[in-house]
Order: C-alpha cells, then sequence, then structure tokens
C-alpha cells in the first residue's frame, strides 16, 4: 500500500473499524507525538513515542466498539507531508450499551508512511469516566 498520507490515514480508520489498535499503533513512528488539545484536567494533552502512544490506547477497544467510520473527509495542505482528517465513528459504550458517535478532526504529519504527529480535536469528554460506566 502507498505511504501517502491519505493511503496511512485510511488504513490508520481501518485498523481502528477492526479493533485492531496493534496495527493502528504500528503506524506510528518510534518517536510520534500524539496531542489533544482540548484534553480535561488529569488527561494527557501530549504523548511523547510510540510505546505512549501504545500504553495511552490500551483498553480502547474496552471503552467503546466502533462499528461504523463515516463522513470521512481528507484535506490535503500546502505542505505534502500533512493531512487534516475529518471523520465520524459511530458504535457503543462497552460498559452500557449506549450509542457513541465522535466527530473528529485530526491534523497529521505522515514521514515515511509512519505518523509522526497526531493532533487530536476529538471531544474527550464523550468517553469521561462517569458516561463509560454510567
Amino acid at each position: 500500500m502507498s505511504d501517502s498520507p491519505s493511503a496511512v490515514v485510511r488504513q490508520a480508520l481501518d485498523h481502528l473499524l477492526a479493533h485492531d489498535m496493534a496495527s493502528f499503533v504500528a503506524l506510528y513512528a518510534d518517536d510520534a507525538v500524539m496531542e489533544f488539545p482540548f484534553a480535561p484536567p488529569g488527561r494527557p494533552a501530549r504523548l511523547e513515542g510510540r510505546s505512549a502512544v501504545e500504553s495511552y490506547l490500551d483498553g480502547y477497544t474496552d471503552l467503546v466498539n466502533i462499528q461504523r467510520i463515516h463522513d470521512v473527509d481528507l484535506h490535503q495542505t500546502t505542505d505534502p507531508d500533512v493531512i487534516i482528517g475529518e471523520f465520524a465513528a459511530s458504535g457503543l459504550v462497552v460498559a452500557t450499551g449506549e450509542p457513541y458517535t465522535a466527530r473528529y478532526i485530526a491534523v497529521l504529519t505522515i514521514s515515511g508512511g509512519r505518523i509522526q504527529h497526531y493532533r487530536d480535536y476529538w471531544n474527550p469528554l464523550l468517553l469521561s469516566d462517569e458516561r463509560a460506566t454510567a
């Protein structure tokens, strides 16, 4: 598969939909950075390194069962390594069986077919501990 930014983002979304977090994390560079500008207090705003991303995502599929990724729109920027992705994910909150739908906007830098930087503008309150265990 191509290592273009759009191909890498589509691969990442495919891995999320397949609940294959190991393959999702494998798309990250060893020294990748993941940022969450809207992180609530007590949650990380920045992760450094693939292992930190892997630790952060450990148990993700125990929180939410993504069943559909839709409304995908990828925007190439003037920097060929930077892409903006808009998409929605729908499924269920595992603990409650309640519907889960979230819209995401992410700014990614892709280098050599690997995610070097991922800035995730999602609403982390959708999966707060209170909602997931209600």
